[in-house]
């Protein structure tokens, strides 16, 4: 990954970035993302922090990281994609979350590496191989 490049960084990863008592490794990745401005969310990624945000510091967190960081626009394309990468993967066995489709989907199409702690990425992006 290039020193430039932006990184779609998965709820998973935010959580445990987040917490105090998150995983070490994920928060220095997370933090060293977010030091070099290459991180970056989607709208499917904010929706689920939002929906389990609780008390003012986690809210007030994520308001300061909406003005910090990229939002990669979730298209029609992406939500066609996500769509397939369903098909995919229900094909070769895994019933995945429609989140991590569509967040899956808009890495994909954005052409970006995904920072994530959830091995429905590695299903999908197993499943995306098949394309």
């Amino acid at each position: 990954m290039e020193k430039d490049e932006i990184v779609l960084v998965d709820t998973s990863s935010w959580v445990e970035a987040l917490r105090s008592s998150g995983r070490l490794d994920i928060r220095e990745r997370v933090r060293n993302l977010l030091l070099n401005a290459q991180a970056c969310w989607c709208d499917m990624v904010a929706v689920e922090l939002w929906n389990g945000a609780r008390g003012d510091y986690e809210k007030k967190r994520l308001m300061e990281l909406e003005k910090q960081i990229t939002c990669l626009p979730t298209t029609f394309e992406i939500w066609q994609l996500a769509r397939s990468l369903a098909q995919k993967c229900r094909k070769a066995g895994h019933t995945v979350p429609s989140a991590d489709l569509v967040i899956a989907a808009c890495g994909l199409s954005h052409n970006v590496f995904i920072e994530h702690c959830d091995e429905h990425f590695d299903l999908i992006m197993s499943a995306a191989k098949t394309f």
